[in-house]
């Protein structure tokens, strides 16, 4: 009995190594840390304890949910990175929010270099001119700490599931600091949580002054080069801070290796680029968030988390998530353009990772695991109706807009050439400002045409007759999950436009022809 006893005690004891070290090597025992700074090693599933039928349910859930790329790393190991047409690979994604996890490690970096004494320092301290005469004095209490979790007390209106005003208005600001900095108190520093990306706009800030640097060059120099991240894109204000709430484009291999540094606690091959305690004060997150749709949900450090199931994520609008599960020895990344349950994608994670040990090789599953990748990876063409005589008349017209939501100006449609496209003008900023111009090649055959735009970034455009007078067209902003929906209707010189963004906003505008 007792030798039965201690042979079980064995095994949990070598499967709870295995989660923190990785699967068992030929020999049976733990293989050492794989680092991924020079690319990740791929696996099949299997080999990390994972059934390709359940990867493959993941990426059904995927195509269900609008997408852009699943990635999952376990034990070190790349054992998915799928694409879903026609976001692909090479393209880096805009991270929305996770930027704000990126900007608490940011912090975290520099509290470990001796910049930063510890976070317990008032945020004023940092700010140089801009602490001057018509700040409250209730500001000074306003810490590092409740930056880095939305305990500011500042007056902000960004709930997470309606309008960001605030954030909105910030953006329209010619001085974000001086704007967030002029918001009222609206309770006691530390009394509760209250989303707000002014709070990470003021990390950078509180960052810069400590570097000298601006939070991305210090962000390349000790973040990005040590884990190896070489490609990436990072908006500024219109001073030229790096946007800390918002505004950073990485590529989802990038996005695993920011959540596999925290899934080894801050250090990175021989190197701890985190305080020792950093992920502790993650895991161990108190901020309720105060989500009816998940009441047990937790913030620290730019991080939510899920205490009662040990995982945490950064997360971005529309789902752009790097999902850190400790007990599994996983990581996950997710790109996209809506929203879905959290509870549903982290039970499909949690339900993939079913032994910390090698699985029996399944050819046949992993061959039809590829195949899905493979599917998603293409783009299926949609069906298209033959142009109507009307497409002639229209092409080269230039249809006028009055002043609307958009700032369009005029629209030019080209459905005769033999590479068909369309030309949109829109009002510049300021009197004296060029008006910004797009010209896209549109698809008519069913798939997609793409150009580049700066920073990396794609659109792809295509467009179907519905009937007689009526053009539909679907535009893909690639990297940046936005899809806007055009339906416009043509009449006697005019052209009626309704305008569907894949965040919920519409419009409608008409223009007009030229006399």
């Amino acid at each position: 009995m007792r030798f039965c006893f201690n042979l079980l005690r064995g095994v949990f004891a070598t499967a709870a190594a295995i989660m923190v070290t990785g699967a068992l090597g030929a020999d049976g025992s733990a293989p050492p840390v794989v680092w991924p700074t020079e690319g990740w090693q791929a696996s099949t599933p299997e080999q990390q304890g994972m059934a390709s039928d359940a990867v493959r349910r993941l990426l059904d859930f995927g195509a269900a949910n609008e997408v852009d790329s699943l990635l999952l790393v376990r034990h070190g190991k790349l054992v998915v990175d799928a694409y879903y047409a026609p976001y692909r690979s090479g393209i880096k994604h805009v991270v929305n929010s996770t930027t704000k996890a990126v900007m608490g490690t940011l912090i975290g970096v520099a509290v470990q270099d001796g910049l930063l004494k510890d976070t317990s320092q008032p945020m004023l301290a940092f700010l140089g001119d801009k602490t001057g005469a018509g700040l409250a004095a209730d500001k000074q209490a306003i810490t590092v700490q409740h930056l880095l979790d939305m305990t500011s007390g500042l007056d902000w209106k960004e709930p997470l599931d309606g309008l960001p005003e605030s954030m909105l208005q910030m953006r329209r600001s010619p001085d974000w600091l001086s704007f967030v900095l002029g918001r009222p108190m609206a309770q006691a520093p530390g009394a509760s949580f209250n989303y707000n990306s002014g709070n990470s706009q003021l990390l950078s800030a509180v960052l810069t002054k400590l570097s000298g640097r601006s939070a991305a060059d210090f962000a390349r120099e000790r973040l990005f080069e040590p884990l190896g991240i070489t490609d990436t894109v990072w908006r500024q204000d219109p001073q030229g801070l790096a946007t800390g709430g918002f505004g950073l484009y990485l590529h989802p291999r990038d996005m695993a290796k920011i959540g596999y540094l925290y899934l080894h606690k801050g250090m990175w091959q021989d190197r701890q680029l985190l305080p020792p305690n950093w992920t502790d004060t993650v895991t161990r997150a108190s901020i309720d968030m105060h989500q009816s749709f998940a009441p047990a949900l937790r913030y620290a450090n730019g991080w939510w988390v899920f205490p009662e199931r040990g995982i945490y994520m950064a997360v971005g609008y529309h789902r752009q998530l790097i999902v850190v599960l400790p007990k599994y020895d996983m990581v996950a990344v997710l790109t996209g353009k809506s929203h879905y349950s959290f509870d549903l994608l982290l039970g499909l994670l949690e339900a993939s990772a079913s032994t910390p040990i090698p699985l029996s090789e399944n050819k046949m599953a992993q061959a039809e695991l590829a195949k899905r990748v493979l599917e998603l990876a293409t783009e299926q063409p949609s069906p298209v109706g033959p142009p109507p005589e009307l497409a002639n008349r229209i092409s080269g017209q230039v249809y006028r807009f009055g002043p609307n939501a958009l700032g369009l100006q005029s629209m030019v449609l080209d459905l005769r050439s033999a590479t068909p496209g369309y030309e949109l003008r829109f009002q510049g900023a300021g009197a004296a400002a060029v008006a910004p111009r797009v010209v896209a090649p549109v698809g008519l055959d069913g798939r997609l045409r793409t150009t580049d735009l700066e920073g990396g970034r794609m659109l792809a455009t295509k467009a179907n007759w519905i009937d007689g007078q009526t053009l539909a067209m679907v535009s893909h902003a690639i990297g940046d999950g936005e899809v806007n929906h055009y339906t416009l209707r043509f009449g006697a010189g005019t052209v009626d436009v309704s305008v569907r963004h894949s965040s919920g906003f519409k419009t409608e505008l008409r223009g007009v022809t030229e006399p």
